[in-house]
């Protein structure tokens, strides 16, 4: 073999031993990734263990606060609807009543029309039987002025 060959091999495993890192070096970024690596496990084990509470907690905070705006609106509409019933009813019965009044007012009106009429109608009875029983009605002539009508004279 050629010494420069050798020469050259020696420097080559020189400097890939410069970019290796030394082993302590190496046992310390594992150590310390270790011990981030357990704590990382207990942390996500504390999360595991915590989380689903603080996310019921959160959401049901959550809910509250948007449920009870709607829970008074919500009950100021039933309020409202319970009072415009109430209204409906009240114009309901003063409709009512007023039907029932009219219908009144126009069985009176029918009861006067109709005694008005046997009114008059007793009173041409009594003037037929008197107009029979006197043997007839005395009939006066009425005669025309001449003087004065359609000439246009006062």
């Amino acid at each position: 073999m050629d010494d420069d060959a050798i020469e050259r091999a020696k420097e080559r495993l020189r400097s890939a031993a410069e970019g290796r890192p030394e082993p302590g070096a190496v046992e310390a970024a594992l150590e310390r990734a270790r011990e981030g690596i357990e704590a990382l496990a207990e942390l996500a084990a504390n999360l595991e263990g915590s989380l689903p509470a603080r996310v019921e907690d959160a959401v049901r905070e959550g809910v509250r606060a948007e449920a009870l705006p709607v829970a008074r609106q919500l009950a100021e509409v039933r309020g409202l609807a319970g009072q415009t019933i109430r209204r409906l009813e009240r114009i309901e019965g003063d409709q009512l009543a007023e039907q029932h009044s009219r219908v009144d007012d126009l069985a009176l009106l029918i009861d006067l029309i109709t005694s008005g009429w046997k009114s008059v109608d007793d009173r041409l009875a009594r003037l037929e039987k008197n107009l029979q029983s006197s043997g007839g009605a005395i009939v006066y002539r009425i005669e025309e002025r001449r003087s004065g009508l359609g000439s246009g004279e006062s």
